[in-house]
């Protein structure tokens, strides 16, 4: 006893430590050694991505090889987010990126995610393009009641309306979102990433800035282009008092008020609304004053032609005076047909206004002296109605064994016999006749 606490006493080690020691040395002596061969243990950490081997495949999980003779697993709810589709293509064997949730769980095991490794990735594919400022090739996704959903390396970016590209805007119609953006989805689109914010999983996209063309330029190409004659198709963007513009391919045409309807129109909402497809005749194409004239009439059929076919030049009619001008008066013959009668042709002799011989609301037998279908006028007579100059015009066709379909005033009507004038004495010979009967009485 004594003798032990005297070693104690000089410095020596109890007994009971020296397993301890050794212990410490092997530790030290094995990581330096694992560090002189390069084979320091690499065990998974939380949030660290990783590229992992599929070992086994059964309903519940998938376990993967992550390194370091480790395996984890993909289970529960991070199973279920992965597209059924990518899960049926998985095989043992098969390597895919992995993000380490956790590096151990009650089971001790190394939970991992499929779909957050991709969403990691992709965040950092996006900031590489939002610092590249390249052009990124992408299909439409979705929409929303602000714009489109588009999908960028596994991530769903939003292109406001505000972004969205000049023709495509254009193209939009209706009032809800499925109206204005769901005839898109699937459709090809270019994009640029001008903003990213990982912790709020906010992914804005252009498709305006990666087009090179700007409104003025896009106009005048299109203006090169067009030529008068041809038939288009394109979108009313708005209307205004005088006409609508309709915009053909990024470039706006007017429609003039006199050029969207064969008949009368106050105001182009009679007619047109905003976001509505139309075709169009181009009538017009002006490229010094970057002008497109545009016509919604000519391509449909002009009623006024069929309506005046039933009338010819020198025919008679009744018609009902509707205006007097100082130029002239108009009347309206069968229907909504007018035509005028110039104050030359109301009478024989000069006046100064139509009201000196007509008055609105008076019925008239008139003749039709002209007839302009591409001016849609008609002209009129009242001064000859009666004029020899139409005579085989009256009596054509005229069957003297029947009067029947023939209007009234071009039934000829027999005149009464002229009676006969007793021509009158001269003076000399009254006298001399009133003085024989004096003698004679």
């Amino acid at each position: 006893m004594e003798q032990n606490d005297a070693l104690v006493g000089q410095g020596a080690m109890p007994e009971s430590n020296t397993p301890a020691e050794d212990t410490t040395n092997t530790h030290t002596n094995m990581e330096t050694l694992l560090k002189e061969e390069g084979l320091t243990l690499d065990f998974p950490q939380p949030g660290e991505i990783r590229s992992g081997v599929i070992a086994s495949i059964n309903p519940t999980q998938l376990l993967v090889s992550v390194g370091a003779k480790s395996e984890g697993v993909i289970a529960g709810r991070e199973l279920d987010q992965i597209p059924a589709a990518e899960r049926e293509a998985m095989q043992v064997g098969t390597e895919i990126p992995v993000y380490v949730l956790a590096s151990e769980d009650a089971n001790g095991n190394i939970v991992l995610s499929y779909t957050r490794a991709l969403e990691q990735k992709g965040w950092e594919e996006v900031e590489r393009i939002l610092e590249s400022d390249e052009i990124y090739a992408s299909k439409i996704e979705g929409y929303n009641k602000g714009g489109l959903i588009v999908p960028v390396h596994g991530l769903r970016g939003f292109v406001p309306a505000s972004q969205i590209g000049m023709l495509r805007r254009m193209a939009v119609t209706g009032e809800t979102p499925e109206q204005r953006w769901g005839k898109m989805i699937g459709d090809p689109i270019n994009i640029r990433v001008i903003e990213v914010d990982r912790n709020r999983r906010r992914l804005i996209l252009s498709e305006r800035a990666a087009s090179s063309e700007t409104r003025q330029s896009l106009k005048e190409r299109v203006i090169e282009e067009l030529k008068e004659g041809e038939i288009r198709t394109g979108r009313v963007t708005s209307l205004a008092d005088f006409g609508a513009f309709v915009n053909i391919n990024g470039a706006d045409g007017l429609v003039h008020l006199s050029e969207i309807s064969w008949e009368r129109v106050q105001h182009p909402s009679e007619v047109l609304e905003v976001g509505q497809e139309v075709t169009v005749k181009i009538i017009n194409v002006d490229r010094e004053k970057k002008r497109i004239g545009l016509s919604l009439r000519a391509l449909a059929e002009d009623p006024w032609t069929k309506k005046v076919e039933k009338f010819q030049v020198g025919q008679l009619v009744e018609g009902v005076i509707t205006r007097l001008t100082k130029f002239g008066a108009f009347a309206r013959l069968e229907g909504d047909v007018e035509g005028l009668i110039h104050i030359s042709e109301i009478g024989e002799t000069r006046i100064e206004h139509p009201k000196e011989r007509l008055h609105e609301g008076e019925v008239v037998t008139l003749r039709i002296i002209r007839i302009d279908p591409e001016q849609r006028r008609i002209g009129l007579s009242l001064r000859k109605v009666d004029s020899g100059a139409y005579k085989e015009l009256d009596l054509a066709g005229f069957d003297l064994g029947t009067d029947e379909g023939l209007p009234l005033d071009a039934i000829p009507v027999e005149e009464p016999p002229k009676r006969k004038r007793t021509p009158k004495k001269k003076a000399s010979e009254k006298k001399a006749s009133e003085e024989d009967s004096g003698e004679e009485a």
